[in-house]
Formats: structure tokens, sequence, C-alpha cells
């Protein structure tokens, strides 16, 4: 009987937890790979593996995270998402940087505030002799799905009665068989300490559904992309030459359509990742927090010199199934974003399991005095402090402890406390006495040569055939990252469509672990680019404008 109970115990199915107005793509990618839905009147809080909200967390449930939990939001990550704070952070970038690098954002004004400035580069273009006006493009800072935009070139068009944007609006876009397009590039961070970047090699390409033209800027299905607007379309069902039905297409589709033309998509692949993490490291970094990640959706618009300019970053974006190509890469996308939360067989006990201890909360001190965390734990990550985490050394020998051990804590659950239980205030309080020794900590640790970094930070190896060592991956964290190899605690560079972009080399890695060095990192961006662009010239224009036309 003891050991059906146990079999039982550790054939128990991964749980899911959904807020309201979660994605219903999400329940049912999550319902045909085995998992169960949280029942909360049946299971404890923190009896669940994943927490999918459509909203930011609350804090405390970032300090309350177990080792087998994934919260699919980080801290803060609304920095990038809402569009003044991405236009002041990508203006900050700029100023530090310099624009060579930060070139790949329209020049943009957030207002009111800075009315007088658009006023001024607005009237300085009208009374520049021989030069065309611009177009702008005025978006509100907090709404998505293109609701409230409004295209402009005459400043008398101009109104608005809430905080907007004013970009200047891309006017030679990339067109295929006349009609407007962009691409929504699914971006998933791992961790932000340290930068730890995916991006999906699928995605989807969105077309207006009528015809690009500068004669009617108040037709959205002309100028504006949105699949929530041209849905309602007279053209949207019909069949467009050149384009088919709808107003999508695949990553795979369009890269092939370029290349019948001759175009580098892999060049034009390799700017598009440097914008995305030119982009991230503008707002990093973000608060440290466990277990999480977080989905972007970047929204890149190509010109027709096949430019890529970042229109904006969407939180949450859209996972809704409009047609069939919505739902193959949607699909393929959740369940390979399940395979990069690397969940193992114990995840399911949803235990903390140590071996000849009891089931509960347990501290495991990765230093002991007179060793580097190195020394003692070779292979694992070095924390600073302590961290809280799973203490088996592999899925079986954690099974076979937790054999016992559950029916023991069932019969314990009523005990009186041995010791006073933990609050958040407390939990504070401990960190806020731990900062003096923790910077020491970090004193040292910088001024130790680091025995990893053995690449020539000149020399840039692709993600596929480069691996950091353990040594690098040196932050504050709750819990052992779940993103690192089970094998050799590495970043795992591929998972289904999902390719590590960042680190992409030793110095990347080094520079943004701990204290996050974006000047180094941004040298090392410099040196990348340097590679991968000696000439910077594009195709011959006769290929461009053949292209564009088509």
């Amino acid at each position: 009987m003891a050991g059906d109970h146990d079999a039982t115990e550790i054939l128990k199915p991964l749980v899911f937890r959904l807020h309201e107005n979660a994605p219903a793509v999400v329940r049912e990618v999550l319902l045909e790979r085995g998992w169960t839905e949280f029942d909360k009147k049946e299971q404890g809080d923190r009896d669940w593996n994943l927490y999918w909200r459509s909203s930011p967390f609350r804090m405390t449930d970032y300090c309350s995270i177990k080792p087998w939990q994934r919260l699919n939001h980080y801290p803060e990550a609304v920095r990038i998402t809402r569009k003044d704070y991405l236009v002041r952070h990508l203006k900050r970038m700029k100023g530090a940087y310099g624009s060579a690098l930060y070139e790949f954002s329209p020049v943009a004004f957030i207002m009111p505030n800075d009315y007088v400035k658009f006023v001024a580069e607005y009237s300085k273009e009208k009374q520049s002799p021989g030069r065309r006006s611009s177009y702008w493009i005025c978006k509100p800072v907090d709404l998505s799905r293109g609701r409230g935009i409004l295209i402009f070139q005459d400043i008398k068009d101009f109104a608005y009665d809430c905080t907007v944007i004013v970009q200047k609006y891309i006017s030679n876009p990339l067109l295929i068989s006349g009609y407007k397009l962009d691409l929504r590039l699914y971006v998933c961070v791992t961790s932000f300490c340290p930068l730890t970047i995916y991006t999906y090699e699928e995605g989807l390409v969105r077309f207006a559904t009528e015809k690009f033209d500068l004669g009617s800027l108040d037709n959205v299905y002309s100028h504006l992309t949105n699949t929530s607007i041209n849905k309602y379309g007279a053209s949207y069902k019909k069949y467009k030459e050149g384009i088919g039905h709808g107003c999508k297409w695949t990553f795979s589709k369009f890269r092939s359509y370029l290349r019948i033309y001759g175009v580098d998509d892999l060049l034009l692949w390799k700017k598009i990742n440097n914008i995305v993490m030119l982009t991230l490291l503008a707002v990093t970094p973000l608060p440290a927090a466990s277990n999480c990640f977080e989905l972007f959706g970047f929204d890149i618009l190509i010109d027709d010199k096949f430019k890529p300019w970042l229109l904006e970053v969407n939180y949450n974006p859209a996972l809704c199934l409009d047609c069939s190509i919505d739902a193959t890469v949607k699909r393929k996308l959740l369940h390979d974003i399940v395979e990069l939360l690397n969940y193992k067989q114990i995840d399911a006990l949803r235990q903390n399991q140590a071996a000849g201890t009891k089931a509960g909360r347990t501290h495991v001190s990765l230093r002991t005095p007179g060793k580097s965390a190195l020394e003692e734990a070779p292979g694992f990550l070095s924390c600073q402090g302590e961290a809280e985490y799973t203490a088996v050394s592999s899925v079986q020998s954690a099974l076979q402890a937790a054999k016992g051990s559950i029916l023991k804590a069932n019969q314990t659950k009523k005990t009186a406390r041995g010791h006073p239980r933990k609050t958040l205030t407390s939990q504070l309080r401990e960190r806020m006495n731990m900062t003096k020794t923790s910077s020491q900590a970090k004193a040292e640790t910088r001024s130790k040569q680091l025995p990893g970094a053995v690449h020539s930070p000149q020399q840039f190896v692709p993600p596929s055939c480069w691996l950091p060592t353990p040594n690098f991956w040196n932050c504050k964290l709750t819990t052992l990252p779940y993103f690192l190899s089970e094998k050799d605690q590495r970043p795992i560079p591929r998972v289904g469509d999902f390719v590590l972009i960042f680190p992409f080399n030793e110095a990347a890695l080094q520079a943004s672990r701990g204290a996050i060095n974006v000047k180094s990192i941004i040298q090392e961006i410099n040196k990348l680019v340097i590679k991968q662009f000696p000439s910077k010239q594009m195709k011959t224009k006769k290929r461009v404008d053949y292209l564009a036309s088509m």
C-alpha cells in the first residue's frame, strides 16, 4: 500500500493557475500536455507550478515564489512596454552611447511635455527649402491594438486629449504587392540578472488589407497592420494578389519570399536581434526576481531600404487565434515556452525536498568559512548569501528522498512551529541587515580574476556553439535558475524555436552578471556589429526598388 501511495505522489501532474482574462489557448495547450488546472477549493495556495496572468503580479507573489513555480511576468516590465517609458529610455541610451547604435527608433515626442520641442522640429522642417514635410503618427501611450492612432502631415490636423507620443511616420515602408506590413517578433526573457534573452524563430507578418496610400492618411486599413482592426475591413476575407486571404504570413513564408528576390534574410535578422538586445538593455536592471519569465511582442517595421525600425514593445502580446496561421504559430509558441521553463519530474511533487530533512522550506547556504562558493558547489550557480532551492543531486535521488517524507509531512502538519513564522516584514529586515556583508562579498568577487573567461571578447561565436561557464552565474536569487541545463548548469542555447541571442560571448555575460555593466555590454555589441556588417552596404538599389515595387 505504501508503494502505491508513493507511486501516486510521484506521478502527480503539473498544475497551472490562470487569472481571469488569461488567453484561452494557454489553458488548451497546457491541458493537451497533461497538466491539470488549479482548484483553490481543493488545493493549497502554493500547490501549482505555473501562474499565468494578463496583469502584473504583486510584489508578495515574487517574494514567496517556490522552486517548483514559475510566474509569467517580471516586476516592472512595463518600463519597456508603455510607449512613453520606452521613448524616454531609448532617448537616454542614445544620449549616453550615441546614435550609431540607437538609430532604430523613429524621432519621438511625448505630449504634452514635449509640445514646444515638437513644434520647433516641425517648424524647422517647414522652413528648410526643398525639404519635404514629414508625416507624423500620434499614439496614446497606454492603449493597444491600434486604438486612438492619428496620422497627419499638417500640424493643424493634430489634436489630442490624453498623454500621447508623436513619432515620425515611416513613409517609405517595404511593400509587398502594394500592401504595408510589419513583423510581430516574440521575445522571451528568462532572466534580467544575468540578462538572458531568447528570440522565437517563427512569428507573424501582419499586413494592412488595403494598398498603401499617403493620399488617404485617415484610412486605417491602408496604414495600420493590427489584426484587431483589419479583420473588420471589407478586404480582409477577399483574396489579395500576392498576399492571399486574410492579413498574415508566417516568418518562414516571408523569409522564403525575401530569398526568392535575393535579399539576405540572415543579415536582416541579425539587425533585428541587435535591436532586441539594445532595447532590453535600456531598461536593465529590473528588480531581482526568481523563477519568472516575460514574453514580449516586438513590433518591427522594415523600410524599402531593408532597415528595421522598432515601433513598440507589447506586454502580453495577443494570443487569440483569429486564423489558421495564428493557431500554427501561437500553439507551437506556447508549447516551446513550457519547454523553455525546464520543469523537472520533482517539480510535480510541489514540495521542498532535501535528503534527510522534512518537507518544507529549506535554506541552504552555498558558502562555508574558508571556502569559495565554487569550491564548495562546483557546477552549480554561484550565489551570494543564502539561496532557497531544492537540494538534490538528481531527480532520481530526490524522488527517493520524497518517499516517506510526504506521509511524515502530512502527519506533522498540525504540530506547533519550532520557529516564528516568517513574514514579509521580517524577510525585508533580514535583507537590510545582510546588505553590508553582500556588498563586501561583491567587492571581493570583482577583485578576483574570473577563471572562465577563455574566449576573446572580440571574437563572436554563434550561440549554438558557445556556452558560458558556470562560474559567471553570480547574482542574488532565491532559487536556482530554471533556464540552466541540468547537465552542465549553463543556459540552454536552443529550445524548440527559441534561440538564445544574449549573452552572445563570455565578455557580454561577465558584464551582465551582478550589477549589470551596460557600458561594457554596449562595447561588446559594437564589436559584434562591426563584425556582422563590415561594409554596412545594402543590396543594390535595383534589387531594392524591384522588391519594394512588388
